[in-house]
């Protein structure tokens, strides 16, 4: 009897051990799954807060470099790789290794012993040279121990072009103002001094006078067409405008001075109808044929063309077969008081606004403008504008 009750004890500690083995092999695969899942979660978490975090700093306009101890990326942005350039993969490469600028890494070096280096400035000379304001800041452990180094990056060139254009806009207006002034105050002081009392002499000189006061008037009417395109203020009545009808209004009113000079003015102009400002169109083929008139060749011929490019646009253009353009003039022509020949343009009343003016007026139109041109191959000048929608009125008539 205790031989079988031994051998039930021992088959029911036997059974015991093999249900606590399961339940323990189940408890461990559970908690083994559990902490794959944990960890899953965790991977997952970690790679949503990274790629959250990519996505915050690739959306900052500023260019952000993240080096550790050891001067190498850790981490960029988007901003970055555009501001110098870049298309390489960053990761463990040294800062002069990427932009291969000393002053940068003249940067960084300073940042092991400085805390802070702020309105850093450096020129990036690349496709076009950048004037660049770096913002930088060193990472330290609680022992004051170098853990790596922030680097943000803003673009000022946009900004240092606008001071230097304010600045020589003050200059050219101040000298454009300066001489239509001094040669008023002079002829005025010369009257006052006794030649008032000379007949033909006042004649002459309340002519010159006359001249130059209209040239100052001019010149004022222009900066100030000027300041309110640029600035956005000056408003389009736009609607559905006939050219070929605009061109020959201003072929009219340039007939005395084309016939001065011997040009034949020619309208190629179809039935092109545009969606925009008739009255500020006007002012753009006035001032562009009125400049192949001065600036092309005595008894040649200006021609005025156009053309659809799609649904949307139309390309217009005013051509002359006189003498052209130098290349280098090309991109500068639209500058506000460029002038190709001061002293011929001074002769002709001209404010050196009239195609800066143009330009905005085209822009304003959400249309572009250019020249082309070849030597003694004549100048071309092309701008487009808006096409007119089907089903809208036309205008025909002008101001």
């Amino acid at each position: 009897m205790w031989f079988a009750l031994t051998i039930l004890l021992l088959l029911a500690l036997g059974a015991l051990h093999l249900w606590w083995s399961r339940r323990f092999r189940e408890a461990r695969a559970a908690s083994e799954s559990e902490t794959a899942r944990l960890k899953n979660r965790q991977v997952q978490a970690l790679s949503e807060a990274q790629a959250q975090q990519a996505a915050l700093f690739d959306s900052m306009a500023e260019g952000f470099l993240l080096l550790d101890a050891r001067g190498r990326i850790q981490m960029s942005n988007r901003a970055f790789k555009e501001l110098f350039a870049i298309s390489a993969e960053l990761p463990g490469r040294t800062v002069l290794e990427v932009v291969r600028l000393h002053e940068l890494a003249d940067l960084v070096a300073r940042l092991v012993r400085e805390d802070r280096v702020l309105g850093y400035e450096l020129r990036h000379h690349g496709d076009t040279t950048r004037c660049i304001e770096v913002n930088a800041a060193s990472i330290r452990d609680s022992s004051g121990g170098l853990l790596g180094t922030v680097l943000v990056f803003h673009d000022l060139t946009r900004v240092k072009r606008l001071e230097e254009s304010s600045s020589d806009l003050v200059a050219n207006v101040s000298h454009e103002l300066r001489t239509p002034i001094s040669m008023i105050k002079g002829y005025v002081e010369t009257l006052l001094s006794g030649a008032k009392d000379d007949p033909a002499a006042l004649t002459r000189f309340l002519g010159i006078i006359e001249r130059h006061s209209n040239r100052l008037a001019l010149l004022i009417d222009d900066l100030l067409v000027s300041s309110e395109l640029e600035s956005g203020r000056a408003s389009l009545a736009l609607e559905a405008v006939a050219l070929r009808p605009i061109v020959d209004r201003v072929f009219e009113e340039l007939e005395p001075r084309a016939r001065a000079r011997g040009v034949n003015l020619v309208n190629k102009v179809t039935d092109l109808v545009a969606h925009a400002d008739g009255d500020r169109l006007r002012q753009v083929f006035v001032n562009l044929i009125d400049n192949a008139i001065k600036y092309g060749r005595q008894e040649g011929v200006v021609t005025v063309g156009g053309r659809a490019l799609d649904d949307r646009l139309l390309q217009l253009c005013v051509s002359d077969d006189g003498p052209g353009l130098p290349p280098e003039a090309l991109s500068r022509l639209f500058e506000p008081f460029y002038r190709l020949d001061k002293a011929r343009s001074r002769e002709h009343g001209g404010t050196g606004l009239g195609l800066s003016i143009v330009r905005d007026i085209i822009r304003r139109h959400g249309g572009e403008i250019w020249v082309e041109s070849e030597a003694s191959k004549g100048a071309a000048f092309f701008f487009t504008v808006p096409r007119h929608v089907a089903g809208q009125p036309v205008q025909t008539s002008l101001l």
